[in-house]
């Protein structure tokens, strides 16, 4: 069974400083039928002002995924780190038993667009971890790359939750397969452009909920970007 969303009807707020999209409830955004879907709970689509960002706050018992479209996003934690994620960047944060953070737009005039994506991790109160990934488009070119995992397989960041995560750059004749057991769950979300997901045609913002399905097909795409979630049921 395949279940369409469409970007329009994801909730929205504008803060001036951060304008988001919650593809499931969220802060002030709160709806009971879209409360995450297998152990996927949040995936943001944030554009942060210049000059502005999230001050320091906490967060514990969550795997935290940065994928920046758009611009740069500023890190700082109490782990020691201070990085710079871009473009083609993926940034896993494991909060475990608590940690402490700061996201920032440090350019002066542009905007940083980035998708935040939460996944419920299979494991309680570990020791908080950060690991950061540069993958080039060409290793996503026509494919489904894999970005993160539980056993961080194929050189992917290494993921304390059952599920995978995936990315794939598709336009024209591009296309590509990827397995799942029927008993488990798919997630995709177009980042940008528009795309076929197992024949139903998807755009910018839209999102497949797969169940009891053994196969995700991506083609028809126009200037695509995917990205594609194994989840548990």
């Amino acid at each position: 069974m395949i279940t369409v969303r469409k970007s329009s009807d994801r909730g929205y707020a504008d803060h001036g400083w951060l304008k988001s999209f919650h593809s499931f409830s969220f802060a002030d955004y709160y709806d009971p039928k879209h409360m995450g879907f297998g152990n996927l709970r949040v995936i943001n689509e944030d554009r942060i002002a210049p000059g502005t960002g999230f001050g320091t706050h906490g967060h514990r018992d969550m795997e935290i995924i940065s994928y920046v479209l758009e611009g740069a996003l500023a890190h700082k934690d109490n782990m020691g780190n201070g990085t710079s994620i871009v473009p083609g960047d993926v940034q896993r944060m494991s909060a475990g038993r608590g940690v402490m953070h700061s996201e920032s737009n440090d350019a002066p005039s542009d905007t940083t667009h980035f998708l935040q994506i939460w996944i419920q991790p299979n494991v309680q109160g570990i020791t908080p971890s950060y690991a950061q990934h540069h993958i080039a488009d060409a290793d996503k070119r026509g494919r489904l790359r894999l970005l993160a995992s539980n056993d961080a397989r194929e050189g992917s960041l290494k993921l304390n939750a059952d599920a995978s995560m995936y990315a794939g750059l598709f336009n024209g004749d591009e296309s590509a397969r990827l397995k799942i057991d029927p008993a488990r769950k798919g997630y995709v979300h177009v980042v940008r452009g528009r795309v076929s997901v197992n024949g139903h045609a998807l755009s910018t913002g839209d999102a497949a909920q797969l169940s009891n399905e053994s196969t995700v097909v991506i083609d028809g795409g126009d200037n695509a970007e995917v990205i594609v979630f194994d989840l548990t049921a």
